[in-house]
């Protein structure tokens, strides 16, 4: 209600007691401007439809309550279309919950721990395909399994069937990698003092890497996906939302032999830095810095490390909130006549984000650049004075980047990113 208090959120996300070392989270829960349980369920119409507009505003001014958090992300990432009707999304879901139960029955059919309540930290197979050999691995693999049958035994009567397909073994490869992620990933959180929810977060990810080729498991994946299952019961909704975020976030885990995926919005964030800040950016090039390598981890788990868990939380929803586009979702589905149909109905400004709608105004065949870059260039520029006077050689720059940890305010960013992306753009105009 009005002139109420503002409440703390961590106690949505418990810390075990410890962990005194985590950033104090600066996000409270702010009657009249976060997204209440009240005003997210009174923006539907009867028949299900939400109204978009009404909650992204609500959402830049306050972020969304920690109950409702999950199933409002289903909106911002692109799950569900806003004029869907509860029924059409109840269908929906019940599709996807399928999907995935036959990809993690794929996968448990090659490799049985999946699904088992288990998972492995170490490598089970050798990169041409052979049931590892070396007694410390094998014992820590085993252990790792408990109760059922050993990795050796799973790998070597995977192999009795004939020899092993490139996609399997290379799949294969991957699972203790993610294992070891998975045993770093948020360790603060009393979430994951259980079992059950660690190989939740295992499972997700290896039938992740076993459909999407591309890609498959890269560091840093572990901590895009934990959220997910904080936020959603179900295994199925989690794997979801996270598959719909890496649409937006895979081109940053490509790698090729000649370069890594998120070189792309490096060059994007140095170009930004350039036009914005050409002093400080001039600085980082007689640095060695001007390949802007020292940003790759804000880029990569959109500012995880620099935020305490619920703070990271709230970054994200803004940035979704202030990107979003409410064709999204035709974007993500196989295109069929009703939903082409759908995807023509008008749409009011209103229901893009702001930052998307400064993005509309300029006429242009290239894509727009995400705000996740002017948020890593409000933080360079937030910091400009320090890095020109202080930083010496990269390995400064560095310290002072981390130092930022527990110390920025997701708002006060979002905000500053919306500045710059004007300032950049008016800039590039007056070039042009």
């Amino acid at each position: 209600m009005w002139g109420a208090p503002a409440e703390p959120a961590d106690s949505y996300y418990e810390v075990r007691p410890e962990c005194t070392d985590v950033p104090v989270t600066k996000f409270k829960i702010k009657p009249g401007k976060t997204l209440s349980v009240r005003k997210w369920q009174t923006s539907f119409a009867p028949d299900g439809q939400l109204d978009i507009g009404k909650t992204l505003n609500r959402i830049h001014r306050g972020g969304i309550h920690p109950t409702i958090r999950g199933e409002v992300w289903e909106f911002l990432l692109g799950c569900f279309d806003p004029k869907s009707t509860y029924e059409e999304r109840e269908q929906l879901r019940q599709q996807r919950r399928e999907q995935y139960q036959k990809w993690k029955n794929d996968c448990r059919e090659i490799f049985p721990v999946v699904g088992s309540g288990q998972f492995i930290t170490a490598p089970v197979i050798t990169e041409d395909g052979q049931p590892i050999q070396d007694p410390l691995v094998l014992l820590e693999a085993n252990n790792a399994v408990g109760d059922g049958p050993n990795s050796t035994e799973i790998v070597q009567e995977l192999i009795n069937r004939g020899p092993l397909d490139k996609k399997i073994i290379d799949w294969l490869l991957l699972l203790h990698q993610i294992g070891l992620d998975v045993k770093r990933t948020d360790r603060s959180l009393v979430f994951y003092e259980k079992q059950e929810n660690l190989s939740k977060l295992w499972d997700i990810l290896a039938v992740y890497a076993w459909i999407d080729t591309d890609v498959g498991y890269c560091q840093g994946m572990s901590d895009l996906c934990s959220p997910m299952i904080i936020l959603l019961d179900d295994e199925a909704d989690s794997f979801w939302c996270f598959e719909r975020l890496m649409r937006r976030l895979r081109g940053n885990f490509r790698c090729t032999e000649s370069s890594v995926g998120v070189e792309t919005q490096l060059s994007h964030l140095a170009a930004v830095t350039q036009v914005i800040d050409p002093k400080l950016h001039q600085h980082l090039e007689t640095l060695g810095g001007g390949d802007y390598l020292f940003a790759v981890r804000m880029l990569m788990v959109l500012f995880r490390r620099e935020f305490s868990f619920c703070d990271s939380l709230y970054l994200w929803e803004m940035m979704w909130a202030l990107e979003y586009d409410p064709d999204l979702f035709y974007l993500y589905e196989e295109p069929t006549p009703s939903l082409e149909e759908s995807k023509k109905k008008a749409k009011s400004m209103r229901h893009y984000g702001k930052f998307e709608r400064e993005n509309m105004k300029i006429k242009t065949d290239e894509a727009p650049l995400p705000i996740s870059v002017f948020l890593v260039a409000s933080v360079l520029k937030e910091k400009s004075t320090k890095l020109l006077h202080e930083a010496r050689g990269l390995d400064d720059v560095v310290k002072i980047l981390n130092d930022i940890t527990g110390s920025l305010d997701a708002k006060k960013a979002c905000n500053e990113a919306i500045k710059l992306h004007k300032k950049y753009l008016k800039k590039q105009q007056a070039k042009n």
